[in-house]
């Protein structure tokens, strides 16, 4: 009977379990963490695409509804994939459940992945349907549509990895939402989601290129309209160094069990 059951388990059988409460937890509160967001969004698509759309151009050959649509894409997908893995984990340290989940034979890159994988789903939905509403305002090129999507998906694990640090740092929900609200959406606001950077003043432009999202909202913009003000291999560099560098911080944290057994 014991051999019977040694080949019965399967070694990913605790990923895909967590995996699926990952994905449920959010799916059975989709009015909150699908439908909210995706209103949100569309807000901003009414306000800079139907009213300044057409009324307004930062960047020759596009109107303004174009250039802005990118940015909101990806607001979207970043906004979601943080509060998600963020979210998810800080319940589980505050109500105790994460010591249930360190016991199970889940390894630190697999319990990173279950997390992670969730929280690209939910912020590809939103950004999908984002970008289905925002036809009703503009069209788009869409100049390169496979690296847009690996641009998205690399943002998407970007911030769920900074979403699972931020969770283990936090003491409580109001630092959980300093993270989203004081860093988050500044960077994103200052990294050329409503204006190209190149219109800014030289000391201002500099400044810009050490914004970490510029990279990813350019890369992205720079894939769906054929312009940016960085190369691509800049964009996917830069963001790419920083999702590696946040994935192994979060996989040494999980691993040594940082502030999760507290």
């Amino acid at each position: 009977m014991a051999g019977e059951s040694q080949r019965q388990y399967h070694p990913w059988l605790p990923f895909v379990t967590l995996l699926r409460k990952e994905i449920l937890r959010f799916w059975r509160v989709s009015s909150q963490t699908l439908l909210t967001p995706i209103i949100t969004a569309s807000l901003y698509l009414f306000v800079f695409g139907a009213t300044l759309g057409e009324r307004l151009s930062v960047l020759e050959g596009f109107s303004y509804a174009q250039f802005v649509i990118p940015g909101l894409i990806l607001m979207g997908v970043i906004n979601n994939s943080f509060a998600n893995c963020s979210s998810s984990l800080f319940m589980s340290r505050y109500l105790g459940g994460i010591v249930d989940l360190l016991v199970t034979p889940v390894s630190p890159p697999q319990f990173i992945m279950a997390y992670t994988l969730a929280a690209m789903l939910r912020g590809t939905l939103v950004g999908t349907v984002v970008c289905g509403i925002s036809t009703l305002f503009a069209s788009m090129p869409w100049e390169a549509p496979l690296l847009a999507i690996l641009m998205a998906l690399l943002a998407s694990f970007l911030f769920a990895q900074f979403g699972l640090i931020a969770a283990i740092f936090a003491h409580n929900f109001d630092t959980l939402s300093m993270y989203s609200n004081f860093l988050i959406l500044p960077l994103i606001y200052l990294g050329g989601v409503f204006y190209p950077i190149s219109i800014l003043p030289e000391t201002w432009e500099r400044l810009s290129y050490l914004n970490p999202l510029f990279y990813l909202i350019d890369g992205f913009r720079h894939a769906i309209l054929g312009v940016g003000d960085t190369s691509y291999l800049m964009a996917f560099g830069v963001s790419g160094a920083m999702a590696l560098g946040l994935f192994g911080w979060a996989a040494w944290l999980i691993g040594k069990g940082y502030r999760l057994r507290t």
